[in-house]
């Protein structure tokens, strides 16, 4: 084993740090934020969900943001104890549950409105750059998962 391969075991040459350590830092910006609004990163995902079209099943909210059913359910049932969704078994099938905005939850929207842009500001991002980044940031994340879903096929 020569010095070289040993390098890259450092951590600053760790890609799954540089991203952890990203994500905790814009996690930190976004948090004063949110405090204004009274949510937390988590609810205001739930939120950008919903504001970008209302009135949808749990499942496909999970799987908007990436997680299950068990992570996403508390955050909704805070966010209705919040009084911004509701949550409603839909009549054709009791076990769909279908989450919607309260007009609270509507009129959140507006105040939310000014976040994204000071994200982008406070990362020195102009609009272009934000959005190569979002690009670059999905090509990882399917990258990622490709791999990941082929290496647990491999498994069974």
């Amino acid at each position: 084993m020569t010095a070289r391969d040993t390098d890259y075991l450092l951590l600053e040459q760790q890609a799954c740090f540089a991203l952890y350590a990203a994500s905790r830092a814009v996690t930190d910006v976004y948090r004063p934020l949110l405090a204004e609004l009274d949510i937390t990163y988590p609810q205001y995902l739930v939120l950008l969900v919903l504001w970008e079209r209302d009135a949808r099943p749990v499942k496909e909210i999970a799987s908007a943001l990436q997680l299950d059913y068990g992570t996403v359910s508390p955050l909704l049932k805070r966010l209705e104890t919040r009084g911004l969704v509701t949550r409603q078994r839909t009549p054709d099938d009791e076990r769909t549950v279908v989450i919607s905005l309260t007009p609270e939850g509507i009129a959140l929207r507006s105040r939310a409105v000014h976040i994204p842009r000071a994200i982008g500001c406070a990362l020195g991002l102009d609009d272009e750059a934000r959005i190569a980044l979002i690009e670059t940031l999905r090509a990882v994340t399917r990258s990622a998962q490709h791999t990941a879903n082929t290496a647990t096929e491999g498994e069974h």
